[in-house]
């Protein structure tokens, strides 16, 4: 168990050095439920909710839904959907809300380097924003490593996050929108169900965010029984 109170104190460490260094910190909580269809089809659903201190001052509410098809065992393919309501300071401090609705596509592929599951998704987004209107659209690239953190022989309970993800813009000026750096570790609950605490650090060009991640996972298996 070391290595995991190692890796949580670790991430503690980062998130209190960025306060004391007035770098800007929230929290994101996360739910994310998997669900099998059926042999090739994987349903996703999330729902996100960010504020500026540890609850009451909200930030961001997300909830999308999205399906996957497997190719074969290393390669899918999907498309889904997701509604983003954002409450943003400005200049005067005032809150300023704005909404964005937003459909996605997506490739994703995966493999093994010994016992470490490694993972690469690469989406296009358009998205539609209001206040003021907008249309853009993204690119991300996201590179997931998940490393187990127990012995060979030992039942996999907890394991390290590392996942770097770039975000880009479809336009000729300023294309770049960010780049978001997760280190954490989960707790496997169950079979079905698992915690993770993450450290995410958001850079964009003028402003980096930091963020303390909590993340509820649940997986289901809606499979009609043969």
């Amino acid at each position: 168990m070391k290595p995991i109170y190692s890796l949580f104190l670790f991430i503690c460490g980062i998130f209190a050095n960025a306060q004391t260094n007035a770098v800007n910190y929230n929290m994101w909580y996360q739910y994310l439920m998997n669900a099998k269809i059926d042999d090739k089809m994987t349903l996703t659903a999330l729902s996100q909710y960010r504020s500026f201190d540890m609850l009451l001052d909200a930030r961001l509410f997300v909830a999308a839904a999205y399906v996957d098809y497997s190719l074969d065992k290393r390669v899918s393919v999907g498309g889904g959907g997701m509604f983003l309501l954002l409450e943003s300071y400005d200049k005067n401090n005032n809150k300023k809300e704005r909404s964005e609705k937003r459909i996605f596509q997506q490739v994703t592929t995966s493999d093994n380097i010994g016992r470490t599951s490694i993972s690469h998704r690469f989406r296009i987004e358009e998205r539609f924003l209001n206040n003021p209107d907008k249309f853009i659209v993204r690119f991300r690239y996201l590179t997931s490593f998940r490393i187990p953190l127990n012995k060979s022989t030992e039942k996999q309970i907890n394991y390290a996050i590392l996942k770097n993800e770039i975000r880009v813009a479809a336009v000729k000026d300023k294309p770049f929108d960010s780049d978001r750096i997760t280190v954490g570790t989960g707790f496997n609950l169950s079979k079905q169900s698992a915690l993770e605490v993450n450290l995410i650090s958001q850079l964009a060009e003028h402003k980096t965010s930091n963020y303390l991640n909590i993340v509820y996972r649940n997986k289901f298996d809606w499979r009609k029984k043969k």
